[in-house]
């Protein structure tokens, strides 16, 4: 398999294996440098060393060797179901839970419990690696979230995603004190031009991302909030709050690298999802209660 880069102009002056390892998210930076080696990386149609600085307008070509998709087993893990029908299910995912397979994580994830759960009941629109998910959520992230079972529901929830008609509102703790009670973040959200992990506003290359907030609570240091996604962005949430100066607690990601509390990850919580249901037609709105952690946090925060 082969994959081509073109260096920017602010990525210049790097080592290409660094390069490579922001690029490439899911392949570690030792296997990039083998790949180095064994000459499979090249530059301008010649290959180069580890040590090679890129420069502005490179053309990189990555040869990957073939590989086969690994074999997703179903597990017994326990699902909190919300609902569960002929077309849907609902989960409320807990937090570390990663929503499908990945590098680094093929068992244990919400795929492994549903394919065990649903047997073959999934819908195959995203292939092997991702029955039945239409959307997800970030594994530190917790919440409501929709999985369907056969092809039908997943155009139709799909097509909903699209159009942005489906509701979903997020709770959230920020940091700093916000002083209007409601607001909306409208920016366009890619992949940060450096560290290629990461998203970040990107006027030049972004994909439209509205965010709706409103204040719930305000504390000494703290801000609860609740956010009506009009778009679903990758950390879209996370990079809006941020980008106005309020991160959210316990993002290390977007925010502060120490945290005042013991969190993992950021506080973020998708309470609500409404969808019209792909077979009836009907508007349904399914709700997951704040998780223990979040409304432990909320009664330290009311009391200093």
């Amino acid at each position: 398999m082969k994959q081509e880069y073109v260096v920017a102009p602010e990525e210049a002056g790097v080592r290409i294996d660094r390069y490579l390892s922001d690029r490439c998210q899911d392949i570690s930076r030792s296997y990039l440098q083998k790949l180095l080696k064994e000459q499979s990386v090249l530059v301008e149609e010649k290959p180069v060393k580890s040590n090679y600085k890129v420069n502005a307008g490179d053309r990189i070509s990555v040869f990957f060797p073939e590989s086969k998709e690994p074999e997703i087993q179903p597990e017994d893990i326990p699902l909190n179901i919300i609902y569960e029908d002929k077309d849907i299910i609902l989960i409320n995912k807990p937090k570390g839970m990663v929503v499908h397979p990945a590098a680094g994580h093929y068992s244990g994830t919400l795929v492994n419990g549903l394919m065990s759960h649903c047997r073959s009941e999934l819908s195959g629109i995203n292939g092997v690696m991702r029955p039945g998910i239409v959307h997800r959520i970030d594994m530190d992230t917790t919440g409501v979230l929709i999985v369907c079972k056969n092809d039908m529901a997943h155009s139709s929830i799909s097509e909903q995603l699209k159009e942005h008609s489906i509701t979903r509102k997020y709770a959230a703790i920020v940091h700093g004190v916000l002083k209007e009670d409601e607001g909306t973040v409208n920016a366009p959200i890619g992949r940060h031009p450096v560290d290629r992990k990461k998203m970040s506003i990107n006027e030049k290359n972004g994909r439209e991302a509205v965010t709706h907030y409103r204040v719930l609570e305000r504390f000494k240091q703290f801000t609860y909030i609740e956010c009506q996604l009009e778009t679903g962005r990758t950390h879209q949430i996370r990079v809006h709050m941020a980008s106005i100066g309020h991160p959210l607690l316990g993002d290390s990601v977007y925010g502060p690298s120490k945290c005042p509390f013991r969190l993992t990850g950021q506080t973020l919580h998708a309470g609500i999802l409404g969808i019209i249901h792909p077979r009836t037609g009907e508007y349904m709105e399914f709700t997951a209660p704040l998780p223990d952690y979040f409304e432990d946090l909320l009664r330290i925060l009311r009391t200093t």
